[in-house]
């Protein structure tokens, strides 16, 4: 008997091992893709280049005003989890630490998926492979990838939520329900959806009153306070993806349930059917009807990405879906705990598992479209090591990212006005590539202004690459 003891225990350590080896594993190459895709100037002004000069700006005591953006970083999605980011910084200002924290959250995933999947009583072998669906689960890699969103912190703080909920850990419970909350104010409409599914089927009513209540309460305070106030009395930019259902948050919701025409219209489109397929697809195998209560939580997110038309909202490429993976996790081990799905057998889970990520996930782009760039990478990088102040900048969206580290950076975009030119202390354009919402023709117009500006010296230049340095610098060091 003290012998079988032991085994299960050296079993239990064993399995624990591999699932800590998976999750360190998965963070390296998690941050080593991120990382090789900036260096390739994949990253974009939007979104690393915003949070990567706000976490600066709030490193160095500064007001973390987006200089691209016009507002305060708070203004966007509320997301007091910066604040604390921004500590990284002061020990060294780098955007690898952006990569490094969203690899680790993604990565942590898995150890908590693994978690809950034994808490669901699923055997270990069970346990481990829920582990990898999430890994190969096509979202995590490509969001991966995006840039950095600050709501990736989310997914160790719901599943994490979960497991202290069914644990009775309340104390462990209130800080994963701070972590979600802190990385973006939308996540306020998940946590509330999450604390009436944890009252009413979970049965965990103090876990489940305290999540309703904050959800429903961070929400009002983020809508109607925090995002009003800093930024100078607008509601939140992404109202404007819903402006046929209202001007306000408010108003959206009301007429969500009061002009139901007005949604259905937007509801039952084939977009949004192929968005289901494809959010579905991955994991369907794991989805019966005997167990969809947990589903009931990715209700809000699921509604936000169906009632607007903004394409990057309806696949697996962008953050708009990631607070739905938690929930369709809980909702196949929920089905397998059951003994039922429609693949039960682990290496069958693994085939159809593997197969969904070839599929979807967005590997190949450091074969093909993260190459883009590759004939005036060198250049590009020789042309930044020579901003030597830290000046104000006028670049390309995709330079942006590699010069936040200062108060002012503007985009070199449709609709620039070229009369603004004199008040950069730089000028960093690339002709073939002029990057998002720019073309050659005008970044070469530009170019041209700038070499008959004579305030202007024309400091490098390599493969259509410019570097402009304004001689009566504004700002020194």
């Amino acid at each position: 008997m003290t012998n079988n003891k032991q085994q299960i225990t050296n079993d239990k350590q064993q399995t624990t091992n591999t699932v800590s080896l998976i999750t360190g594993a998965s963070a390296l190459v998690f941050f080593l893709c991120s990382s090789w895709r900036h260096a390739l100037f994949q990253s974009t002004a939007f979104d690393l280049g915003f949070f990567d000069q706000a976490l600066y700006l709030m490193s160095q005591g500064k007001t973390p005003i987006v200089s691209f953006w016009g507002y305060h970083a708070m203004a966007d999605h509320a997301a007091p989890i910066l604040y604390p980011l921004a500590l990284l910084y002061k020990i060294y200002p780098d955007v690898h630490w952006l990569f490094a924290v969203q690899a680790i959250a993604l990565a942590l995933g898995c150890w908590f998926t693994w978690r809950l999947a034994l808490q669901a009583a699923l055997s270990e072998t069970q346990a481990v492979t829920m582990a990898v669906v999430y890994l190969l689960y096509p979202l995590v890699f490509n969001v991966n990838l995006f840039d950095f969103h600050p709501e990736v912190l989310a997914i160790p703080g719901l599943l994490g939520a979960v497991l202290a909920a069914r644990l009775g850990r309340i104390a462990w419970f209130i800080g994963c329900l701070i972590l979600v909350l802190s990385s973006k104010a939308v996540l306020s409409l998940t946590v509330t959806a999450m604390g009436f599914w944890l009252l009413i089927f979970e049965q965990r009513r103090l876990s489940g009153a305290i999540t309703l209540a904050t959800g429903v309460a961070w929400f009002l305070i983020t809508t109607q306070v925090l995002i009003p106030w800093f930024s100078g009395g607008n509601e939140a930019a992404a109202v404007s993806r819903y402006s046929y259902l209202g001007s306000s948050v408010l108003e959206i919701i009301t007429n969500i349930f009061l002009k139901p025409g007005l949604v259905l219209g937007h509801l039952f489109t084939l977009p949004n059917l192929e968005y289901l397929v494809l959010l579905f697809a991955p994991v369907i195998w794991g989805i019966s009807l005997g167990y969809l209560t947990p589903l009931i939580v990715i209700v809000p997110t699921l509604a936000i990405n169906f009632l607007t038309d903004v394409p990057s909202h309806k696949n697996l490429v962008h953050h708009y879906s990631l607070p739905t993976l938690p929930f369709l996790l809980l909702a196949v081990m929920g089905t397998l705990a059951q003994g039922s799905g429609w693949l039960r057998s682990p290496k069958a889970i693994m085939v159809w598992t593997l197969v969904a990520f070839l599929a979807l996930a967005k590997f190949g782009y450091f074969g093909s479209r993260y190459l883009e760039f590759l004939d005036t990478r060198q250049a590009t990088k020789e042309a930044i090591a020579l901003v030597e102040t830290k000046g104000s900048v006028l670049t390309a969206a995709h330079i942006a990212p590699h010069l936040t580290h200062r108060p002012v950076v503007k985009l070199a975009i449709a609709g620039f006005d070229a009369a603004e030119l004199a008040n950069f202390d730089y000028a960093l354009l690339n002709v073939p590539h002029p990057g998002w919402q720019s073309t050659p023709e005008f970044a070469a117009s530009l170019v041209e202004q700038l070499k008959n500006l004579p305030e202007f010296e024309l400091t490098y230049e390599r493969d259509q690459v410019y570097l402009f340095r304004n001689l009566n610098l504004q700002f020194r060091d």
